[in-house]
């Protein structure tokens, strides 16, 4: 079993992500499950969100805590939650931020990518929502969805021209991770 931690803040989109990746993976022939962690917060305070992939059915239903990828929405968190703890030796760490040079303490192992998630939304959506193009950078960095599979439930969930949008912006990323691959 596979498994994702998004790292956000209330309001960014770490549960629509997390849906979404799973819908996509399922509809890739793997099975799958996504889930919050979240309590009474308010909008802005730090968030959780979990996705499993398996071959299996997935029957575990505790929150992730040795994740093979994660995804850092805000790299404003890292100085408040220890969104590395835990990553896997070998596992994939992708922030969003706009320092190319940022030099977070990932643990050893792990491979530390670096997008800035939020011009890309600003240029395709146009708005600083980023959790659509994260997931095009995590298809393109992790290879557990692809890319036709997270067009589809981004066509599914969102309407006419802001699917058209998202698409977008999940794309740009997935070729910028893709061509620095």
């Amino acid at each position: 079993m596979r498994e994702l931690r998004i790292h956000g803040r209330g309001g960014q989109g770490s549960v629509t992500a997390a849906e979404l990746i799973a819908v996509a993976a399922f509809e890739g022939g793997v099975f799958s499950q996504a889930f919050p962690a979240f309590g009474v917060e308010r909008r802005g305070a730090p968030v959780q969100a979990f996705v499993r992939f398996n071959n299996q059915r997935v029957r575990l239903r505790s929150q992730v805590y040795e994740p093979d990828y994660i995804i850092v929405q805000d790299s404003t968190l890292i100085k408040d939650v220890n969104v590395f703890a835990g990553v896997k030796a070998g596992g994939i760490a992708i922030v969003n931020t706009a320092d190319k040079n940022a030099d977070f303490a990932v643990p050893e192992g792990v491979k530390l990518i670096l997008i800035d998630a939020t011009s890309i939304a600003l240029k395709a959506i146009g708005l600083p929502i980023t959790n659509t193009t994260l997931m095009g950078a995590f298809a393109a960095a992790s290879g557990e969805i692809q890319f036709t599979a997270l067009e589809n439930a981004l066509k599914h969930r969102f309407p006419g021209e802001l699917a058209t949008k998202n698409i977008a912006a999940a794309k740009i990323a997935y070729d910028s991770i893709k061509g620095a691959a």
